[in-house]
C-alpha cells in the first residue's frame, strides 16, 4: 500500500525559525533563481522506501512512469494499492496526448502486475500521508540552506527523499504516519 503525489519545491532560500538580538542586522545569502523541481512521488508507511521521479511535468505519462516503478519496486506481490488525491487522477485520466488504451494500460500495469488505485478527495489532502512527507522534506534539505546551483538543490531533495528517508524512517516515521500505523500481528494475542 502507497500513498502518492507531487511536488514542487522552489530553489530558494528559506530562512525559518532565526533568533537574534533586536539590533543585530541578518544578511541571508540568497540563489540566483527560483527553478522549480517537480517530483512525483509515492512512500511505503510500513518501510519509509520511496519512489520518486524528477519529471518535466506532472502528467498522465509522469503517473504512468511512478507507477511502473512502484511495480519495479514490488515484483513479487500480486496486488499494489496506490492512494492518490483526486487532482493526481483526473491529471491521469485527463491527460490528452495519451490514447485511453495507453491510460488504461498504465492503470492495469505494463506487465500485467494488477494495480488497484483509490482516491483521496483533494479538499482531503491531509489525509494523504505523503503531504507530510513533503513537509519533512522541506525542513530538512530546504529549511536555512542555500545551495548555489539548481542541480545541487535538485540532488540534496532528492538524496533526502531516496535515501535518507528509508534509512532514518525510525525517527523520521512518526512525523510523516500521523495517526497511520502499521499492525503487526505478533504483537497481539489471539483470545479464543
Amino acid at each position: 500500500m502507497l500513498f502518492v503525489d507531487a511536488v514542487h519545491p522552489t530553489h530558494a532560500t528559506r530562512p525559518v525559525g532565526c533568533w537574534a538580538p533586536a539590533k543585530e542586522k541578518l544578511a541571508i545569502e540568497q540563489t540566483s533563481g527560483r527553478q522549480r523541481l517537480n517530483i512525483h512521488g509515492a512512500i511505503d508507511l510500513e518501510t519509509g522506501k520511496t519512489a520518486t521521479n524528477d519529471v518535466e511535468t506532472v502528467d498522465a505519462a509522469s503517473t504512468i512512469g511512478l507507477l511502473d516503478a512502484i511495480e519495479a519496486m514490488y515484483p513479487l506481490l500480486a496486488m499494489i494499492h496506490v492512494f492518490l488525491d483526486m487532482f493526481s487522477w483526473t491529471c491521469f485520466l485527463g491527460q490528452r496526448t495519451l490514447s485511453s488504451r495507453q491510460t488504461r494500460a498504465g492503470l492495469a500495469g505494463a506487465v500485467g502486475a494488477p494495480r488497484h488505485a483509490a482516491f483521496c478527495l483533494s479538499l482531503l489532502r491531509h489525509l494523504n500521508p505523503i503531504e507530510r512527507l513533503w513537509g519533512v522534506m522541506h525542513k530538512h534539505p530546504t529549511h536555512n540552506k542555500t545551495y548555489a546551483t539548481y542541480r545541487e538543490f535538485a540532488d540534496a531533495t532528492l538524496e533526502f527523499l531516496r535515501e535518507k528517508v528509508p534509512k532514518n524512517w525510525s525517527q523520521l516515521c512518526d512525523s510523516v504516519t500521523d495517526n497511520f500505523r502499521v499492525i503487526n500481528p505478533k504483537d497481539f494475542r489471539v483470545l479464543a
